[in-house]
């Protein structure tokens, strides 16, 4: 069985496409064959070192994504066969789904959507559920005002077409000009990319994808969630009764079937930038270093 591991950090190279013993589920656990995955920003991050004491030892798989068919389903109603999308927390279960075959706890599993490819599928996942999950923290709701900085990011994207199927009203705080289209196209009002042009104390609640803390834009009383672990807390608002948390992501095979049912009714549109095959790993992170994605790298078994 192939899988990607790193025994060090570093740049891509690091990236070793080994033969590894197959996995053997456990009570509650499926066997997934991996058709695709893909990269996210922590994935480069652990690649490189940068995770710190959160790191599982090496040698270690890397991924947390996957879409796959069902091998073999044990006690868990899963039949074999079956398309779907998983999500693992790398970092905490110790288990990478960059791997032709995975096992994962059922309650990590959901159908995979009908109406796209497993490729595209495969990156929906992490930022999915960082998403629905944040947005749902937030407690957004039909009418009220949310601002999502990093709107056209591949969780802020997510979050905008999430946000606009519940009937919230969205804002767009984007890093580049060329990701205004995106924005207005999936339901943004304003859209700007100057932090200076958004009003103060205006919106019920403030999705920060990415650490920009533009604080002065949260009405009193609202909620302001953040993303960005790297970026350390969001300043304490207490005073003004202002909800704050840095959210981080969770497996959720139920809020995976939220967003699979999102993608077949048509109100969430994934963005797939390119597609790499398992032998060019190592050209798929160098790309994904380049920066500038319209969506997610995508990466074929």
């Amino acid at each position: 069985m192939r899988a990607i591991q790193i025994d060090r950090f570093g740049t891509p190279d690091v990236l070793d496409i080994i033969d590894a013993p197959e996995p053997e589920p456990g009570p509650g656990e499926v066997l997934i064959r991996t058709v695709a995955t893909s990269i996210n920003p922590v994935d480069d991050k652990t690649r490189e070192g940068a995770i710190g004491d959160g790191t599982p030892p090496l040698p270690m798989t890397l991924g947390w994504d996957l879409a796959g068919i069902v091998v073999a389903g044990g006690n868990t109603g899963l039949r074999a066969g079956e398309r779907v999308i998983a999500m693992s927390h790398q970092l905490s279960a110790g288990q990478g789904t960059w791997a032709d075959l995975v096992a994962l706890p059922a309650q990590a599993v959901a159908a995979a959507p009908q109406s796209v490819s497993l490729a595209e599928a495969a990156t929906l996942p992490l930022p999915g559920l960082t998403a629905l999950q944040t947005l749902d923290w937030l407690e957004v709701k039909a009418g009220e005002r949310l601002l999502i900085a990093g709107a056209a990011g591949a969780v802020g994207g997510l979050a905008l077409q999430i946000a606009r199927a519940r009937g919230a009203k969205v804002d767009a705080l984007i890093s580049r000009d060329a990701q205004a289209a995106f924005a207005r196209d999936h339901g943004a009002d304003l859209v700007t990319t100057d932090r200076h042009a958004l009003q103060d104390r205006h919106y019920d609640a403030v999705f920060d994808t990415f650490g920009a803390f533009v604080t002065n834009a949260v009405a009193n009383g609202g909620r302001y969630a953040s993303i960005a672990t790297q970026a350390g807390p969001v300043p304490d608002l207490s005073s003004r009764g202002v909800r704050t948390t840095v959210n981080q992501v969770r497996e959720d095979g139920a809020g995976l079937n939220d967003l699979t049912k999102l993608v077949d009714d048509g109100s969430l549109q994934l963005r797939v930038h390119s597609t790499f095959s398992l032998q060019e790993i190592q050209a798929a992170h160098a790309r994904f270093l380049q920066g500038g994605l319209a969506g997610k790298i995508s990466v074929l078994f």
